[in-house]
């Protein structure tokens, strides 16, 4: 698995990240977020306020974002909730970085379903173009982390890079994913072959008439 992420000094985070407050358009939607649970019960919305948070984080750095500890006590005491909860849920959650990561993070599935398919090639791909588990290339682009299932396991090997899934990975596809964002292109999520979502390959092989149209199958019973 990867190596622990780097922290950095606490003073030189508190520095740069001790004024942290919502943008007046993420102050809108924190409101709403809130407004969404009872009276009493405004901690449940630690989770998707931690989200919104480092999103902004991700906004001001040009990157994937982050979750400094003085945005966390941000976060915190906006919900009235003890840090140290906060805290706990930040590094639960894989979905929080606790650490700066590059503009793409690029999290490649190690679990079984994915080693099985050649998710070594995949990794393999990453290290050819500079990539370094728990390391931000000297760019700033891909920060690589190898994490557990990703939950597309019939699509194997995958990785997922920011808020996309690439999947059906092989080491060419993957170089040549690598290669389009730093080109800064948007490449198309999902699978990487000719299938639609976790179809079969080459296309369905029951109902096939289903792809254009909706058929009523029951006459032919």
């Amino acid at each position: 698995m990867a190596e622990a992420a780097h922290i950095p000094d606490e003073a030189e985070t508190r520095a740069r990240w001790g004024g942290f407050a919502w943008t007046a358009e993420n102050a809108d939607r924190a409101k709403v977020v809130i407004a969404r649970y009872p009276a009493g019960r405004q901690h449940s919305a630690i989770l998707p306020l931690l989200d919104l948070a480092q999103r902004q984080v991700g906004a001001e750095t040009q990157t994937q974002g982050w979750l400094p500890v003085p945005v966390i006590e941000y976060v915190a005491a906006q919900l009235d909730m003890p840090y140290i909860r906060a805290f706990e849920v930040a590094t639960f959650y894989t979905m929080f970085n606790l650490a700066p990561v590059g503009r793409y993070h690029v999290q490649v599935c190690g679990t079984t379903p994915c080693m099985l398919r050649g998710s070594d090639d995949v990794l393999d791909a990453c290290y050819k173009k500079g990539l370094k588990k728990g390391h931000t290339t000297p760019d700033g682009l891909f920060t690589l982390t190898e994490v557990e299932c990703l939950g597309a396991c019939a699509n194997a090997p995958m990785v997922q890079i920011n808020d996309d899934n690439y999947e059906d990975l092989t080491f060419d596809s993957t170089t040549a994913l690598l290669e389009a964002l730093a080109r800064g292109e948007t490449p198309k999520p999902g699978p990487q072959i000719a299938r639609q979502t976790s179809c079969p390959e080459g296309g369905p092989t029951s109902l096939a008439e289903m792809v254009d149209a909706n058929v009523d199958y029951r006459s032919r019973w």
